[in-house]
């Protein structure tokens, strides 16, 4: 209970004021400082000036507190993050990992490990319990390593120094707090990536706000030591991105003699029946179960690899990691778990993908040859695939907007 002052002469009230303001400012600074005993002075002050951005998200005090003193930044966070990547991993090189003889005999076991689990979950979320299975399969090796750094020192270590997204780090930093707040996991148990995401499947704190399940009923929608939460919250994610239940996310392909690459730009959507009339068949040789469903042509590694007709569920993986080649890994490592077997076509391993470098160079000279691709900015997109396919028809080569070494090779040799 405060004190009643109203009764106080005008100057005895403002001097209680300007006392009890200086013990606010004095507690705040105690506060503060007790949060600041580092190596890092500029990482002190980080923490003590967001402070109020915490506490106006709703983070406690004694919460603030308790996670920060002592803290240090990410020495690994703050090395990864300034470390640009210019090899590009093939795609093929990366599903030989993600797709192991091992990881899909371990989804096998998994399977019947958590069936009645499963099975509760593919009734609750209408996902298919291999798709599941599958992501956990992708992003932790099915637990076996959520990341070495705490979630909330690796968000604070970007939130301090990373050169770009501070907003968003910072937003991601205070649902972080706010999940150690609300019990779902302890402090010391809140494990994750260099980058923040946490637990057996990997959810960023935003994600893990809007999606996030309670599969056991508990209050706790725990990510990192209940695998039913991790699985069940997976399934939702899904579900609310538009996951169609009962359906693949794609199918192996053969192209006929001649075809249209004008349609394989990752863009045109046919039905599988339209896809059927342009000479396209099963890998497997068997018909297409569902011939209304919808479908792109994709082609990883252009005309020297395997080739897919993707469905709907392929792009509401790539919500989960926008990446062609996890998307592709994961619905293939669902298919092997439940019995189905290697992909039917080689990749042709020679044909390397170009780093961006590589690809900035493709470009200037494709612009050089009358080819315009645009800006030249490493990055492979629609007008470089275009500018691709052009240069092929000129030289006879087939069309399929593929950038490879082999390309960047043959564009230098022509003069």
């Amino acid at each position: 209970m405060g004190l009643d002052t109203r009764n106080q002469p005008a100057g005895l009230r403002a001097r209680g004021w300007i006392r009890a303001a200086r013990a606010v400012l004095a507690a705040s600074a105690l506060f503060l400082s007790s949060l600041t005993a580092h190596a890092d002075p500029g990482f002190d002050r980080f923490i003590s000036d967001f402070w109020p951005v915490a506490k106006a998200g709703g983070v406690r005090g004694e919460v603030y507190r308790s996670v920060f003193t002592g803290m240090e930044p990410d020495t690994d966070t703050l090395r990864l993050m300034n470390r640009q990547s210019e090899f590009v991993k093939p795609i093929w090189e990366y599903l030989d990992t993600a797709v192991s003889e091992t990881r899909v005999e371990r989804g096998r076991e998994l399977l019947v490990e958590y069936a009645d689990v499963l099975r509760n979950i593919e009734e609750r979320y209408g996902v298919d319990r291999e798709a599941v299975l599958a992501i956990w399969g992708m992003e932790t090796n099915y637990g076996s390593f959520m990341g070495r750094h705490n979630v909330i020192q690796a968000l604070a270590t970007l939130a301090y120094a990373a050169p770009r997204r501070t907003a968003f780090w910072r937003k991601e930093l205070v649902k972080a707090l706010l999940i150690i707040q609300g019990g779902h996991v302890r402090f010391e148990d809140m494990e994750g990536s260099w980058a923040g995401a946490m637990g057996h499947t990997q959810f960023m704190p935003s994600s893990w706000k809007a999606y996030s399940a309670d599969y056991n009923g508990d209050g706790r929608r725990d990510i990192w030591t209940s695998i039913p939460d991790a699985l069940a919250s997976t399934a939702f994610y899904l579900k609310k991105h538009g996951w169609q239940t009962g359906k693949t996310w794609g199918y192996e392909v053969k192209l006929p003699g001649r075809f249209d690459f004008a349609l394989a730009d990752g863009e045109t959507t046919l039905t599988l029946g339209e896809w059927t009339k342009r000479g396209i068949s099963r890998a497997n040789a068997r018909t297409f179960p569902r011939p209304s469903d919808r479908a792109v042509l994709v082609m990883p590694a252009g005309i020297n690899g395997p080739k897919f007709l993707m469905l709907r569920n392929f792009y509401v993986i790539k919500r989960y990691n926008n990446a062609t080649a996890y998307a592709l890994a994961v619905g293939h490592l669902a298919d092997r778990i439940i019995g189905g077997g290697p992909l039917a076509g080689d990749w042709s391993r020679e044909h390397l993908p170009l780093t961006r470098t590589e690809t900035a160079e493709l470009q200037a000279a494709l612009n050089r040859k009358g080819f315009d691709v645009g800006a030249v900015d490493g990055r492979i997109g629609p007008a470089t695939r275009r500018g691709i396919r052009a240069y092929q028809r000129s030289r006879g080569l087939v069309p399929d907007g593929y950038a490879s070494i082999v390309l960047l090779a043959r564009i230098k040799l022509d003069s």
